[in-house]
């Protein structure tokens, strides 16, 4: 394996036509910040680029629908990310955008160096155009019946019900989604990148020289090779974006998968004008793309294609892609609104940042599809990280500022024993490490509360406060490797929970800054070394015991809670929020039935609906859905029965109230009752039976007209 002097990580650049969600953040950003931070432990050289992509149809419908211009549009969402990125604590290098004067300089140049060595191919095609709005449609802009599972909302390039990728020829009576007419079949001329002439370097590039990519990258990337490789098109009829800057490609911009993955080299050139090139251009420098599982075509054959076309960029050496995470069981939508919004839950859950960085970690989509629920995220900051992790350093902590006045006490010298518990700590993170370097990053977290672990069984099996009295310095050796063991704890978390961790190394009044190999075991030592020697017992030169973080006799600051409980109500008003907009889906889908046979305008006449004054209300024992009514109806009084009493629990709140009726229904005989006539209700969206009354108050008997 090739070793390099820099890493450059890019994280996929979000869509700004909305903000970021958990599912962003499981497959792609968390993780990146995880890698990133732990090479910075490590002391090597690393550049971590992020940004917004801000081109492309969906803005300009949003622009549209809102009556604004795309710029508006971006500028909102741009902002609301890069606060959600900064508050949140991922560690960006820079945080740009596709929008900015770099980057549309970058793009062009690029774009015309390709086109100067002949990159490109020129082909006229028939696309459809919209007549009444004058102008020929992106993918995005063609709606219409999906040819798979039928869903009659389908996008030309994607439908999002089935997530199947579409063609908007594929589409069953297609409609533009500008002005809602047909469309119509027109030439226009476009450029294409000719990936059918790069197929062969690209399969042996990623076929034969990186077997190592993750299963689900090599997998998807061997399938696209397998069908073979096609032309794709490089510019779009569109007037939102960055021209074309060639002659004759008047009215025609960039299209968002060219000009979005250009953002990571624009966005380093504007923050290292003088010096981006090294991280970009040296082939000793490593590049890395985090990506979720729907770019990987786009980073792993698209884009490199376009950096060989142009010539002088270095490609992917890795495209450590996730797969998708659900919410609650059902996938995450934007357009549903069924997403855990992250500015959202940084407002709900103050301070708890480390807790969702966490969660997601623990069920990162690294394999597969996952799942987020409210009650795991509760069950795993109450059981794991206050019942373990936050547990066992605030019982150390207490125990040193009671026993010896908040300084660390000093240690006797070590026996076999403290050695073992020792080297079962530099282990776990020697593991840790060997997860990290390979993307393994729920692995590597199980680590962490692997060695809080280690701590509590140490400190509960010495039980320090039983022997103070009697062995002072039995007691003092104890918590020295108990403090210790925090401090370790404090430097491995860093990657994974860094605002618990600068937290907890303040309390404990050091520095995590350059510590990482401050301790455990020696470097370019194999893990069947470490078995080995684990089994013979014969461990003594993998470690320097005598290297610690913490000094004797130093001071500790006073402890705080690293993490707290989160109550059942907190909960519950997450998943109720969810429910709500369940519900607010559901009504916003409903469709009325169809309009039932015509009738003659003599049939109509033959109904009589009048008004009647309830003057009773109340269920009919043994009959869940009946209620007995007894109406005033302007001539006598007259008994209904009506199947709604699910919908009002408390019958007897109707008494005084008038409703409409059917009063020349033949009398029926429900539940050895007469019924004389029917009560008439409208059924709502959600199935909710509601009676239908008039307004004002009416005379009893009056006729409905």
């Amino acid at each position: 394996m090739k070793e390099f002097k820099r890493t450059t990580v890019t994280s996929a650049l979000p869509y700004a036509n909305g903000p970021v969600h958990i599912g962003h953040l499981a497959g792609v950003y968390v993780p990146a910040d995880i890698y990133v931070r732990y090479l910075r432990l490590k002391g090597e050289e690393v550049l971590f680029v992020g940004g917004s992509d801000e081109h492309g149809v969906p803005i300009t419908i949003k622009a549209k629908k809102e009556g604004v211009t795309p710029q508006d549009i971006v500028d909102r969402y741009h902002n609301i990310i890069k606060k959600s990125f900064e508050d949140f604590g991922i560690s960006f290098d820079i945080y740009s955008r596709t929008t900015s004067k770099t980057h549309r300089e970058l793009a062009s140049e690029i774009f015309k160096t390709i086109n100067k060595k002949d990159g490109f191919v020129v082909q006229s095609s028939e696309q459809y155009f919209d007549e009444t709005a004058n102008q020929f449609l992106a993918d995005r802009y063609i709606t219409g019946k999906c040819p798979h599972c039928g869903n009659e909302n389908a996008y030309g390039d994607q439908c999002e019900s089935c997530g199947t990728s579409l063609n908007p020829t594929d589409l069953i009576n297609p409609k533009s989604a500008i002005s809602g007419s047909v469309p119509v079949m027109r030439e226009t001329k476009h450029w294409y990148l000719p990936l059918d002439q790069h197929e062969a370097w690209l399969r042996k590039w990623i076929l034969e020289d990186h077997k190592e990519w993750k299963s689900n990258v090599y997998g998807q990337c061997k399938s696209w090779l397998d069908m073979g490789l096609q032309p794709r098109a490089v510019s779009r009829d569109l007037d939102w974006g960055i021209p074309v800057p060639v002659e004759g490609a008047e009215g025609k911009v960039l299209y968002v998968w060219f000009d979005a993955p250009i953002g990571y080299i624009s966005n380093t050139r504007e923050l290292l004008p003088d010096s981006w090139e090294k991280w970009w251009k040296d082939k000793d420098t490593r590049l890395l793309h985090f990506i979720g599982k729907d770019n990987i075509v786009f980073h792993c054959i698209v884009f490199p294609a376009m950096l060989k076309a142009e010539g002088s960029y270095i490609l992917p050496d890795n495209v450590p892609a996730n797969e998708f995470l659900n919410l609650e069981g059902d996938k995450i939508s934007t357009s549903r609104n069924w997403a855990v919004w992250l500015h959202e839950y940084l407002e709900d859950f103050p301070g708890k940042q480390d807790v969702l960085r966490y969660v997601l970690t623990a069920n990162a989509p690294e394999t597969k599809d996952n799942d987020f629920t409210w009650k795991d995220f509760q069950a795993r900051n109450n059981s794991e990280l206050v019942a373990i992790l936050g547990n066992y350093v605030n019982r150390v902590l207490i125990l040193t500022h009671k026993y010896f006045n908040g300084y660390i006490p000093r240690r006797k010298t070590l026996s076999p024993y403290h050695e073992d518990l020792l080297f079962d700590v530099y282990a776990s993170k020697f593991e840790m490490e060997q997860f990290l370097s390979n993307f393994k990053f729920r692995d590597a977290l199980k680590k962490v509360i692997d060695i809080a672990r280690i701590g509590n069984k140490y400190l509960q099996d010495q039980a320090p406060w039983k022997i103070f009295d009697t062995d002072k310095s039995q007691v003092a050796m104890d918590l020295n490797l108990c403090l210790e063991i925090a401090a370790i704890l404090a430097v491995v978390m860093e990657p994974f929970l860094p605002f618990t961790s600068k937290k907890l190394a303040s309390m404990l009044n050091f520095d995590v800054r350059n510590k990482w190999y401050s301790f455990g075991i020696r470097q370019n030592v194999e893990c069947t070394d470490i078995r080995l020697s684990r089994n013979n017992v014969e461990y003594d030169h993998l470690v320097n015991y005598n290297q610690t973080l913490l000094v004797q006799g130093d001071s500790i600051n006073t402890p705080e809670l690293l993490f707290e409980k989160i109550e059942d109500a907190t909960i519950e008003a997450q998943v109720q929020k969810l429910l709500d907009t369940k519900k607010a889906n559901e009504a916003a889908a409903w469709k009325a039935n169809p309009v039932k046979e015509n009738v003659s305008f003599e049939d109509f006449q033959k109904m009589d609906i009048r008004v009647g004054t309830v003057l009773d209300c109340q269920k009919i024992p043994k009959a869940d859905k009946l209620l007995q009514f007894r109406i005033a109806d302007g001539l006598e009084e007259r008994t209904i029965l009506s199947g709604i009493a699910a919908y009002y629990p408390n019958p007897e709140e109707l008494i005084g109230t008038q409703v409409c009726f059917i009063a020349n229904f033949e009398p029926r005989k429900l539940r050895g009752i007469f019924s004389e006539g029917m009560i008439l209700s409208a059924e709502d969206a959600d199935g909710k039976l509601v009676l239908i009354q008039p307004k004002a108050k009416v005379t009893n008997g009056v006729e409905v007209k």
